[in-house]
């Protein structure tokens, strides 16, 4: 009897993938009828790590999406699935226990099935306990090997990950090949081995296609006894995305397995709303190079998830980076130049700090301070000198164990900086926290809501529901859209058009302008959050491009002016490319003035501050 495969849609990666947000509500709960009618789909990847932090960002309550958009695919005895960061949970940043138990009460009871817990760094200290916690709350728990190349990462290594996490009560077994660069035959051998340990565990395969592995992979890890293959659908398949279900679903049923047909007019359905909600507003986060397949991604190794933001963040780090090299008169670089001179700084950072999976977090860390290097050596300064706190946490094991030993030059720069490395439970770093977020909505009279979901959000993700509370959120979003469709559609050389637009947030005007060419657009502005007035004093400049915030979390404190502050202080924060860099006084004094607001956006070089 032919083995069945069955086949899952991973829609929210499919988005993550492409670029930078998720479909609205409305559109998720107009999709579902024609995923469903497609008739091949036993599971449906319908929220996780990412969806609900950017639909934050454009002003969307997430758990509203969540429990409209996995409703549908319950009454059709599909079963839904998401994706959990294990000691992160949805987010960047490691949370509190407390958090982490909460977090699959929701879940659960907002219509989430079934949780794929990774860890960046496959330590099972970090994932167990949220095996533990999704039993616990009723989901199904599915642990997940990240995998990578390199000389750490064997078969036997993968293997042997897996039975501790079988024998720790894991429901099923995910290869998370979120890069794609897994090796097929390598990775039909790790599930061979998987599933003579235990031939009943349920394997599910996701890969991505950009490297160019993806098909000969779902094929090598079926014939070695894989039950479950991720895949996606057209016009967001190939590329930095996933394999298209049509193709793969012809080679399994030529390979002789059983697998379900497909409703062709539904798939075409599916296809063209999809088309649909990139034409409304998605399609302006996609950059036209994530719609590629491209092997250079086999050196870096960098996940599919996360090119689909790389490339967007590369335009602001490129324009950046060339404003520099205009005002020193210096050649500016193309994107492709500036991508090749990241990959290869990614590939050597890599063993630097000890192999970690390029996934979330560690994807994005390992990618930042590649990017960072680059940057800083462009510019004649030296490597290593830009490091965030929560890259420093990484390669001090706060997050984790790092599967190899951290170089020696970052060891003796962290000793010189006063840095401590970390053999503690991770978890141990990070005390309950729920209790003064709890205090903080009663404050503001904000419902903690259905089964606490509201809480939930705010401890998640702290700083964007706040914005996502105050219209903020909304007001950045609706004032960035406007630059982007303005841009794709600016008028011809010589002709005029539009120097602003107003957008409407929650009965505030945000008057937009609009800049064409390389000139840079100002960001929205409203009489209702004025800056605060210029003081005595030298400025404090911002040392990248972001989001500037005077905390990253509750437990700090903000400065305010006439804070007396030392050389070394932090004074605050630029969020870039999802980490806190710190703003740190060059010097001893007092803060007299913060010329912007937490959350605005800055420019490298703008001014955020006066010391005297």
């Amino acid at each position: 009897m032919a083995k069945e495969v069955k086949f899952s849609l991973v829609f929210r990666d499919m988005w993550q993938s492409a670029g930078k947000y998720q479909p609205r509500v409305d559109q998720l709960v107009k999709v579902a009828p024609a995923i469903i009618k497609m008739g091949c789909f036993d599971r449906v990847e319908t929220n996780g790590g990412g969806f609900e932090q950017v639909n934050l960002l454009y002003g969307e309550n997430p758990n509203k999406s969540v429990r409209e958009w996995t409703k549908p695919f319950h009454e059709a005895g599909i079963q839904t699935h998401m994706l959990d960061r294990a000691l992160n949970g949805l987010r960047m940043s490691p949370c509190p226990k407390d958090l982490r138990k909460l977090f699959y009460k929701v879940k659960k009871a907002q219509g989430t099935d079934i949780t794929r817990i990774f860890c960046g760094l496959n330590d099972p200290r970090n994932v167990i306990p949220s095996i533990k916690y999704a039993k616990e709350a009723g989901m199904i728990a599915q642990a997940s090997l990240c995998i990578t190349y390199s000389p750490i990462h064997t078969v036997e290594y993968y293997v042997n990950l897996a039975k501790t996490f079988i024998e720790a009560g894991a429901d099923e077994i995910c290869l998370k090949d979120m890069a794609g660069i897994g090796r097929p035959v390598s990775l039909g051998k790790i599930v061979e081995g998987i599933k003579a340990y235990k031939n009943d565990i349920v394997i599910q395969y996701h890969s991505h296609a950009g490297p160019g592995f993806c098909m000969a992979s779902i094929l090598e890890v079926c014939k070695a006894g894989c039950d479950i293959v991720d895949t996606a659908v057209s016009p967001l398949s190939w590329g930095t995305g996933h394999a298209d279900i049509i193709a793969v679903q012809e080679m399994l049923k030529d390979a002789g397995f059983k697998v379900k047909d497909i409703n062709m007019e539904a798939y075409m359905e599916v296809r063209s709303q999809v088309q649909a909600m990139c034409d409304d507003f998605l399609g302006y986060y996609i950059p036209e190079l994530n719609h590629l397949n491209n092997s250079l991604l086999v050196k870096p190794g960098l996940p599919g998830g996360m090119m689909g933001s790389l490339m967007t963040d590369l335009e602001d780090n490129l324009k950046s980076l060339n404003k520099w090299k205009v005002k020193n008169n210096q050649p500016e670089l193309t994107t492709d130049q500036l991508l090749v001179k990241l990959f290869d700084e990614v590939a050597y950072v890599w063993p630097k700090v000890g192999y970690p999976c390029l996934v979330t977090p560690f994807s994005q860390y390992v990618k930042n301070l590649a990017l960072m290097n680059v940057m800083q050596m462009e510019k004649g300064k030296a490597r290593w000198s830009m490091i965030a706190d929560n890259i420093w946490d990484m390669i001090l094991g706060k997050s984790g164990q790092l599967p190899g030993p951290v170089a020696q030059e970052l060891v003796d720069m962290a000793k010189e900086q006063g840095r401590e490395f970390e053999t503690q439970d991770p978890q141990s770093y990070y005390p309950d926290k729920l209790d003064e977020f709890k205090a903080e909505m009663e404050k503001n009279g904000w419902e903690l809501g259905e089964d606490n979901e509201e809480l939930f959000e705010l401890a998640m993700h702290p700083e964007q529901y706040r914005a996502y509370k105050s219209g903020k959120a909304k007001a950045d979003f609706e004032a960035d859209l406007a630059k982007r469709k303005a841009a794709k559609n600016a008028p011809a050389a010589g002709a005029e058009g539009p120097k602003s637009v107003t957008v409407n947030v929650n009965g505030v005007n945000y008057k937009v302008e609009i800049a064409y060419g390389d000139a840079p657009a100002p960001a929205a502005t409203a009489a209702a959050t004025p800056a605060a007035p210029a003081g005595e004093g030298e400025d404090v400049v911002a040392p990248l491009e972001g989001k500037f915030y005077l905390v990253k979390d509750n437990s700090e404190t903000p400065k305010k002016v006439g804070d007396a502050v030392q050389a070394g202080d932090t004074l605050g924060y630029i969020e870039a490319m999802k980490t806190f860099n710190a703003i740190r006084a060059d010097k001893a004094g007092t803060i007299t003035a913060i010329l912007v607001n937490s959350g605005d956006s800055v420019e490298e070089d703008d001014p955020i501050m006066k010391l005297a």
